[in-house]
C-alpha cells in the first residue's frame, strides 16, 4: 500500500544537473524510493565558481527540466555557495535523508547530516536496465583532456627547491571520470591552457614534446609565479612517471615511464579519493616556508622510496613513502595544513594506510592509499598509453 504525502519521508539531493541525461534520472529515480523527492541545484554563479567553465543550461532550465520529472515532489535553486550551498534549503525542507551519488559525497555532508540527525545515503552510479552508463563529464567534449595527482616529491620541480637537493616526482595522469572542482590541486589551471589550445583532446604527438609546448603556453615570456613543469606532465604523460630535477631549471634532467598494466590497476584498486573545498582565493601556500637542504633531501628520499614500492607493488611500504612524502611537504610548506583538513585526516586515519593533499594543500581532495576504498571515495582510472 502506498503511505500517504503526509506520512512519507523527505529525501533531499543537491547537484549541478547540467545537461541532463539517463544517469541522472536513474539517480533521481532511486532517490524517490526512500521518500518524497526534493531537489536543490546549484546556481550558475556557484556552479561556475566550483567547476571553473560556464554551464550548457542556465538555473532556470535546469529547475524547469528537474522539476517536470515524475519522480521528483520539489525543485529549488540552492541560496547558499561552495559545496554546502544547500544548507538554507535543508533548513526550510527538514529532511529525513540526504542522498548524494559516489562523486557527491564529502566529509562536510557527512557530518553536517551526524549533527542534523540527517540519515545519510551514497548511491552508486547504477544506469538503467538496458542503457549505457552516462556521465555530464563523458558528453563534454572538453573532458578530453586529463588530470594530473602527484603521489610524492611535489615542489621539486621548482628551482627554490631543488636547487638544495635534486629529486624526482611520481606522477599519475588521470581520466577525467568525473569534473574536478577548481582550485583543487589537480593541475586544473593548467589544464585549462591546454583545452585552450587542444579542444579536441590532446594532439598525437610526442608526450614529452607536448608537454614542453604545453608548459610555455602556461608560461609565456614575463610570468613571474612559474607553474612547475610537473603540471604539463603530470597532464600530458600518459602512466605512471618519475621525473627527475636535477638543480639546473624547471624542465627535468630525465623521465621514466611505466605502462605495465600490472602495476597501473593495482595502483588504481589502492588509491582513491575524499571530495575538500575547492581552495580559498586568498590562499597562499608561500606565506611560510621552511625550505632548507634537510627537508628537500626528506623528501627526495621518499619519493624514490615510493617509486621503488610502487614498482614493487608493496602496499605497505608505498603507504610509508606516500606519507613520509606527503609529511616532507609539510614541513616545507606548513600553509598546506589547517585544523580543518586535519580533522577530516582523522576521519580516514582508520580506514587508509596513508594520505596527502593534492597540489599545494588549503583545500581540494585527500588522496588515500587504502587497502579496500571507502564507500564515500572516488575510484581514480589511470591513463594508458595509446598504441
Amino acid at each position: 500500500m502506498t503511505l500517504e504525502k503526509s506520512s512519507r519521508k523527505k529525501v533531499f539531493v543537491s547537484g549541478c544537473f547540467d545537461m541532463l541525461h539517463s544517469g541522472h534520472v536513474a539517480f533521481l529515480q532511486e532517490a524517490a524510493t526512500y521518500g518524497d523527492l526534493y531537489v536543490g541545484i546549484g546556481s550558475d554563479e556557484t556552479i561556475k565558481a566550483l567547476k571553473g567553465r560556464p554551464l550548457v543550461n542556465g538555473q532556470d532550465e535546469r529547475k524547469y527540466m528537474i522539476q517536470a520529472l515524475r519522480c521528483v515532489t520539489s525543485c529549488s535553486v540552492n541560496r547558499g555557495e561552495g559545496i554546502l550551498d544547500f544548507l538554507p534549503e535543508l533548513d526550510d525542507i527538514q529532511p529525513d535523508i540526504l542522498i548524494v551519488n559516489e562523486d557527491g559525497a564529502t566529509p562536510e555532508k557527512a557530518a553536517l547530516c551526524k549533527e542534523r540527525n540527517i540519515e545519510y545515503k551514497i548511491l552508486k552510479r547504477i544506469p538503467h536496465p538496458g542503457l549505457p552508463a552516462r556521465s555530464t563529464t563523458a558528453l563534454r567534449t572538453q573532458e578530453l583532456i586529463p588530470y594530473r595527482i602527484d603521489l610524492a616529491g611535489t615542489w621539486i620541480d621548482q628551482p627554490y627547491v631543488n636547487r638544495f637537493h635534486p629529486g624526482s616526482a611520481v606522477l599519475i595522469s588521470i581520466e577525467p571520470t568525473i569534473e574536478f572542482n577548481e582550485r583543487s590541486g589537480m593541475a586544473s589551471s593548467t589544464r585549462k591552457i591546454a583545452l585552450k589550445q587542444w579542444p579536441g583532446g590532446l594532439p598525437n604527438s610526442k608526450p614529452e614534446e607536448l608537454a614542453r609546448m604545453l608548459f610555455y603556453y602556461d608560461n609565456p615570456p614575463g610570468t613571474e609565479e612559474v607553474s612547475g613543469s610537473q603540471d604539463a606532465l603530470g597532464i600530458v604523460l600518459p602512466g605512471l612517471n618519475k621525473v627527475y630535477y636535477d638543480g639546473s631549471g624547471y624542465w627535468p634532467a630525465k623521465i621514466e615511464s611505466v605502462h605495465d598494466e600490472n602495476i597501473l590497476a593495482w595502483l588504481e584498486n589502492h588509491l582513491c579519493m575524499i571530495t575538500l573545498w575547492p581552495r580559498p582565493l586568498n590562499f597562499n601556500v608561500l606565506a611560510e616556508t621552511n625550505i632548507n637542504q634537510d627537508n628537500v633531501k626528506q623528501l627526495t628520499i621518499a619519493a624514490e622510496n615510493c617509486w621503488n614500492a610502487i614498482l614493487e607493488r608493496d602496499l605497505r611500504l608505498f603507504a610509508k613513502y606516500f606519507l613520509d612524502s606527503f609529511h616532507a611537504q609539510v614541513r616545507m610548506f606548513p600553509a598546506m595544513m589547517n585544523d580543518k583538513i586535519n580533522k577530516v585526516i582523522d576521519s580516514y586515519s582508520s580506514k587508509s594506510l596513508a594520505w596527502k593533499m593534492s597540489g599545494a594543500g588549503g583545500g581540494g581532495y585527500l588522496i588515500l592509499v587504502v587497502e579496500n576504498p571507502p564507500e564515500e571515495s572516488i575510484h581514480i582510472k589511470i591513463r594508458r598509453r595509446n598504441f
